[in-house]
């Protein structure tokens, strides 16, 4: 999840815990091309059809590219894409919302060593999504909507879309902004990692010393799905 500057707002990458190996030795979180032509084997957790739309997608601003040359971060916790992987609703996806971790950062953190960056007020593959690559214009996301009431770790509990009130039309597709990091981004730029619970804790804290990494590993279960965890 990545942190909008210094204020109370956020989003991560979500990964099943069985990529960890692999990303701590690579030592960086890489967009989903430059996986690619390094050959580097992983679990999925994503759909396919979204998978192809994000690979065609053209980031119409610099620093351009596709969306899949980019690492993505979410503002916010419990995305529509987590309650797909523990509703099962995945293909070729065996992992619930225990096995996925998250990675937890900030605009500055991100940004620190000048990477490139482009972010969206919505789902980045959506048509009338738009994209900046102005952190003035960070106010573009829907901020009061990601985090109003009732909220778990400051950001709202829910998100699904309705028709009544006429704000949450599109309330899925704003809490699907995003903040993408051009091509990869170092280890040492995230603040902490996220999980469930006590014994994912432990499984992830052993992966990250048996690989050298040191990171913060919390236990953050308001970023899962509550009814699913009671």
């Amino acid at each position: 999840m990545l942190k909008k500057c210094s204020d109370n707002a956020g989003t991560c990458p979500i990964t099943a815990i069985a990529n960890l190996p692999a990303i701590c030795g690579m030592g960086a979180l890489f967009a989903k091309n430059a996986i690619a032509a390094k050959g580097v084997a992983y679990s999925n957790i994503a759909y396919q059809g979204a998978q192809g739309k994000r690979a065609a997608k053209v980031v119409s601003i610099p620093p351009g590219g596709v969306v899949h040359d980019y690492v993505p971060f979410y503002f916010a916790p419990r995305s529509p894409m987590l309650m797909a992987i523990n509703g099962g609703r995945v293909s070729g996806c065996d992992w619930r919302q225990s096995d996925i971790v998250h990675f937890e950062t900030t605009v500055e953190m991100a940004l620190a060593d000048g990477a490139p960056f482009v972010f969206y007020d919505m789902n980045a593959t959506l048509d009338f999504s738009t994209p900046y690559n102005d952190l003035a214009k960070l106010d573009a996301v829907d901020w009061d909507l990601l985090t109003e009431a009732p909220a778990l770790d400051g950001f709202c509990q829910y998100w699904n879309s309705k028709q009544d009130p006429p704000r949450y039309a599109m309330r899925m597709e704003k809490r699907q902004a995003e903040f993408l990091v051009k091509e990869s981004l170092s280890l040492g730029r995230i603040r902490r990692m996220g999980v469930i619970d006590q014994a994912r804790q432990a499984e992830v804290s052993a992966i990250l010393h048996n690989a050298g990494v040191a990171l913060q590993v919390d236990i953050m279960s308001d970023w899962y799905f509550q009814e699913a965890i009671k």
